[in-house]
This record gives C-alpha cells, structure tokens and sequence, in this order.
C-alpha cells in the first residue's frame, strides 16, 4: 500500500511550536485500505502537531459520522464518530511503531505520514457491536424486527402455554360436566 501524499508531514521545515491541520474524509480514504465496513463517511481530523526540540507531540480528533449497516436489521444508519488520540514521535537508531502511542523514526527524516494513525483512529471508534438508534428506542420499523419478535423465545413459550393438549382438554370436560 503507498502512502497518500497529503496525509504526509515535511516536519523539517516547521518551527518550533504549535501547528495545525485539517483533513476530510470520505470513502475514498477507506477504500485505500480496502476496507468496505462504512457505506458512506463524512468525517473531520483535526491535528494539533506540536514541534519540540528533541520530540514532536500529534493530538489527532476525529468528529463526524459514518455510515454502517444495523448488525440485528441490516438498515443503514449514521454513526456519530467522536475520538481522540495522543501520538509522541521520537527520532532513534531505527524506525520502531510497536507502541501505539510511539512512533520513533531515524533520526535522517524529514517527513512522517500519518494516514495509518488517521484509519486506526476512525475504524476503532465505530463500536464493535453496531445497533440502529431507531432498535434501541424502538421507533424503527422493519419486516427483520417483526420476525425476530415473532420468534423470539418469549413467544415460543407463550404459544405453548396457550395451546393444550386435547386429550386434556377431554378430561376437563369431564370434569366440568
């Protein structure tokens, strides 16, 4: 996979201090990945890349929606995306990304690219367990939810108890005779 150019930071040229970035994305993004999850994606990246002398600090936000399909109904619906995520790089002898919250890259660059820190941040907010709103305070109707209530094991056992054997219900006449 090649990087994406914009997602690339010279740093070199920075002064010290605060900078700020914004990136959009959409689907084009994920599909750079090869990751099909998201219908559609309508999301903003806010960075604040701090230089330092020794180190830089990158503050990633990602706000905004992307859409998904229900795991109980298969309806679509947009998941609001609000993350955050604190990134430290280090300059070293060679490029280490084994922590998550450490980057060290050798101490010759010049440039970092951050499109990797961007997916992980945006897929890892999207929870793993994926309900429409419309389930959970019931407004939504579908021909899927109706099914799930109409087998659901509540209205198995009450079908059962309304119907009776009829031998049974023989002798009950019995009974009342």
């Amino acid at each position: 996979m090649r990087n994406l150019e914009e997602f690339t930071i010279p740093f070199k040229g920075l002064k010290l201090g605060k900078h700020q970035f914004e990136y959009e994305l959409d689907n084009r993004f994920f599909e750079h990945f090869e990751y099909d999850e998201f219908n559609s994606a309508d999301v903003k990246i806010d960075l604040l890349f701090e230089k330092k002398t020794t180190m830089m600090e990158l503050t990633f936000r990602a706000t905004g929606t992307v859409n998904v399909n229900c795991d109980l109904t298969n309806e679509p619906f947009d998941q609001p995306i609000d993350n955050k995520l604190f990134l430290v790089i280090k300059f070293g002898d060679e490029f280490n990304d084994e922590d998550e919250d450490l980057l060290i890259i050798p101490h010759g660059e010049y440039e970092v690219n951050i499109q990797q820190y961007i997916y992980e941040l945006v897929v890892l907010s999207v929870p793993a367990k994926r309900i429409h709103p419309g389930v959970e305070d019931g407004t939504l109707k579908s021909e899927v939810l109706d099914k799930l209530e109409e087998l659901s094991l509540k209205n198995q056992k009450k079908k059962k108890e309304d119907e009776t054997d009829p031998r049974w219900d023989k002798l009950k006449n019995l009974l009342n005779e």
